[in-house]
């Protein structure tokens, strides 16, 4: 089974338009990233307290936290960091989620063994807390491409793994070179699609990220995640976490018609490939 998780926040800077989002596209987790306009590692555990209540009684569950841990330089002061990632777990646990979303530092290429040791010191961290990280490639940190992410793999116990495949185009790479190599060893999928020519976001399927073979690679046997991560128009909060600039191919007039559109692109290729959508999540 597929199941359909978002970072809802980019249908609406409220959470009450987050969970509007989530319930009118049949989407029954969310991945937190924002909260009324504040970022997850922001919000104080009394805060989370009241908004996982909400979500309890929406009917929404929590997925994973989509933290910004570990996207900071590899020279910025680590302890804090820390400190900040027991927050999050934290966080995560009253949330009802162990799964926590984080990088591998930004200015870090040459810093490799620097990068490792402290990759491994926050997995260690977080497993104590009763959580597991799961790292994201994202353009410009050491993890940004398939010859870092496998190192990482490889010298980092304990880590789990997302794939983005905007994120490896943005980074120089192949589509079909990095889905071939990291497909089996991804824990859950950002979906997320770009024209590599011109690093324009499109819809799901549009773009050179290969979504449908992709999905096409999943086992219809085994339970796997998606979380939809549509960047198909500038919304509040962007700039919190990016600072890069968002190019577009098409323009929407509200955050809502944008996020709307990403999810029935996204629908529209579960179903090419064969899926149907049920009452828990997405079955062949």
């Amino acid at each position: 089974m597929i199941r359909l998780s978002a970072f809802a926040d980019e249908a609406a800077k409220e959470v009450v338009g987050q969970i509007a989002a989530l319930k009118r596209n049949n989407i029954p987790f969310i991945e937190l990233r924002g909260l009324d306009g504040v970022n997850i590692g922001k919000i104080t555990l009394e805060q989370a307290k009241e908004y996982a209540a909400l979500f309890e009684k929406e009917g929404i569950r929590v997925w994973s936290i989509g933290s910004p841990v570990g996207k900071i330089d590899i020279t910025d002061d680590f302890e804090k960091e820390l400190k900040s990632l027991r927050h999050i777990c934290r966080l995560a646990k009253i949330f009802g989620t162990d799964r926590i979303r984080m990088f591998s530092f930004f200015e870090a290429y040459e810093k490799e063994e620097t990068v490792m040791k402290y990759l491994q010191e926050m997995v260690d961290i977080a497993k104590e807390e009763g959580c597991e990280l799961y790292h994201e490639n994202e353009k410009l940190i050491f993890g940004d491409t398939l010859e870092r992410v496998e190192k990482i793999m490889e010298k980092v116990k304990g880590l789990k793994f997302i794939y983005d495949p905007a994120n490896y185009i943005e980074a120089g790479e192949d589509a079909e070179t990095t889905l071939s190599a990291l497909h089996g060893r991804t824990h859950y999928f950002h979906i997320k699609d770009i024209l590599a020519d011109t690093r324009q976001i499109v819809p799901a399927g549009e773009g050179d990220g290969k979504i449908e073979e992709l999905i096409a690679r999943i086992d219809p046997k085994t339970d796997v995640t998606l979380t939809l991560e549509p960047h198909l128009k500038l919304f509040d909060g962007y700039s919190g976490f990016d600072k890069a600039e968002l190019k577009n191919k098409y323009e929407f007039a509200t955050e809502t018609e944008s996020f709307d559109f990403a999810v029935n692109a996204l629908k529209g290729i579960l179903a090419r490939v064969g899926y149907q959508e049920t009452e828990g999540g997405w079955t062949k």
